[in-house]
């Protein structure tokens, strides 16, 4: 006994709402065509994701995050402190190159190098400015 098939009204529509990665959509069809539907926006979403990286999310490096010290030490490696810097200045270039730590951190970092020989601190309180007290070797 063969089936008939149905007729298009006797078939149910559905809607499925789908997100993958930051993109979303929604996908209206017959029932029997589900499948074959979301198949093909799965693959062309899996394509355009090759293509093109996703925008608007920020990346985040894959190694260790760098400690306060680290940075620090690094700007001296980098001759960053070949000139007097204030606190300001300091942290204004670690936001500028992307680290984002509390300026009482950076005070303390840099009071550290200081007691450690690294930098040198000159002016008074409040008004420090922080020049290296040996060049970095290299």
């Amino acid at each position: 006994m063969a089936e008939e098939p149905s007729t298009q009204e006797d078939r149910q529509t559905v809607r499925i709402k789908m997100k993958v990665g930051n993109i979303e959509f929604e996908i209206e069809c017959r029932e029997d065509q589900i499948q074959r539907i979301v198949e093909k926006v799965l693959s062309t979403v899996t394509e355009h994701a090759k293509k093109a990286p996703v925008s608007g999310e920020p990346t985040y490096p894959t190694g260790r995050a760098e400690t306060c010290r680290g940075i620090l030490e690094r700007l001296w490696r980098e001759g960053f402190f070949a000139e007097p810097r204030s606190l300001s200045d300091v942290h204004e270039e670690m936001t500028r190159i992307g680290y984002h730590y509390d300026r009482t951190a950076v005070a303390h970092v840099l009071l550290d190098l200081v007691r450690d020989g690294i930098l040198t601190r000159e002016g008074k309180p409040r008004r420090y400015v922080y020049v290296q007290k040996r060049p970095p070797t290299t």
